[in-house]
């Protein structure tokens, strides 16, 4: 009996609609993916958020059309929208990748590129001892 992979939902901070940007927080556009593997990534979706729709303001009591989101890649998010959004159910997971598709098969692989130091929101800390893996390759 074979049995099919539960696709994932992604999302991809985009304000260009090409890169990976940054800046989680206060971003309006994004690119929606789904993917059961490696080589099985689709888009299914672009979002272009008024202001007040960005997660920075947003009231956590609404829902929001990132719900149903598995993973959100962001080249970079403080610690505070990684909590927010995993109370929304969504893992938050920080890049250097700046390709979209790129991103998400390095996800599966255990490949991903960590964030530049640079290239986070907030100047606070992170912990990255995490291996920089989204966890697609373990049938999240």
């Amino acid at each position: 009996m074979t049995t099919m992979t539960e696709p994932i939902r992604f999302a991809v901070t985009s304000q260009n609609f090409r890169t990976i940007t940054g800046h989680a927080g206060k971003a309006r556009r994004f690119i929606l993916f789904e993917a059961t593997g490696p080589d099985d990534i689709a888009e299914i979706g672009r979002l272009d958020l008024p202001i007040e729709m960005a997660m920075h303001g947003f009231d956590d009591r609404q829902s929001h059309p990132l719900d149903g989101v598995d993973l959100l890649l962001t080249g970079g998010a403080g610690d505070g929208f990684v909590m927010r959004m995993a109370r929304r159910g969504i893992r938050v997971v920080r890049t250097g990748e700046t390709d979209p598709v790129a991103a998400i098969r390095s996800c599966y692989l255990g490949t991903l590129k960590p964030p530049a130091p640079h290239d986070h929101d907030h100047d606070h800390g992170h912990a990255h001892g995490e291996g920089h893996s989204c966890g697609c390759g373990h049938g999240h």
